[in-house]
């Protein structure tokens, strides 16, 4: 128990090595990863998203706290195989054809992961075709599209279009997010929800798949 409070803290304050260290202790004591994951890692990504939200947290606390919980789940992973991994959902994300922005994409990637999403990353400068293909490939529940140019934000509307001609839109849930959006552009363009931040964007998707 102690290891897996101190992987709880090593997450918290985005230490890498111990919280590394912390999970390869708890895994020779024997835990089961999926609590570690559900009832530990996930918790801590949650609590410093709530600082984030009240003020008292910033954007490289988030970073460093993705990165150690990363770290940790690079651990737990090779033992999830062959077992059905209690993920909430599967979400496919990547910055929109065009733009080249990914600090703030991949902070949400790390986020969403975290709590308890498995995350197809495609990266950036992303084609609707290949958000599609993602989509039917990994199965995927919520949509994820992530623009920082008015000059490429246009391209999410495209995304959506090819979504409904792909037959795919009414499978997934679409969430938009970037410094140009708003919830007004997003509901414009036909998205099911806006995230102006890495925690507003878990809190978002957790009430999408939630129905």
């Amino acid at each position: 128990m102690e290891n897996l409070n101190l992987l709880r803290e090593a997450i918290l304050k985005g230490n890498l090595a111990a919280a590394v260290e912390a999970t390869n202790k708890a895994v020779a004591e024997g835990h089961d990863p999926q609590v570690m994951i559900n009832d530990y890692m996930s918790k801590a990504m949650e609590e410093i998203g709530q600082r984030f939200e009240e003020g008292k947290a910033f954007v490289p606390e988030l970073l460093i706290s993705a990165r150690a919980m990363k770290g940790a789940l690079e651990v737990i992973k090779p033992l999830l195989k062959g077992e059905k991994s209690k993920r909430l959902s599967t979400v496919v994300i990547g910055t929109v054809k065009g733009d080249l922005h990914d600090i703030g994409k991949n902070l949400v990637a790390s986020m969403l992961e975290g709590c308890g999403f498995e995350v197809i990353n495609l990266g950036v400068d992303v084609s609707s075709e290949k958000f599609i293909e993602a989509v039917r490939e990994h199965n995927a529940n919520i949509v994820c599209l992530s623009a920082l140019l008015t000059t490429t934000m246009t391209y999410m509307k495209e995304i959506i279009e090819a979504l409904d001609k792909a037959g795919l839109r009414n499978e997934v849930k679409v969430m938009v997010g970037g410094a140009p959006i708003n919830e007004t552009y997003a509901r414009g363009i036909g998205a099911d929800g806006y995230g102006n931040n890495a925690n507003a964007a878990v809190n978002l998707a957790k009430r999408l798949i939630a129905g």
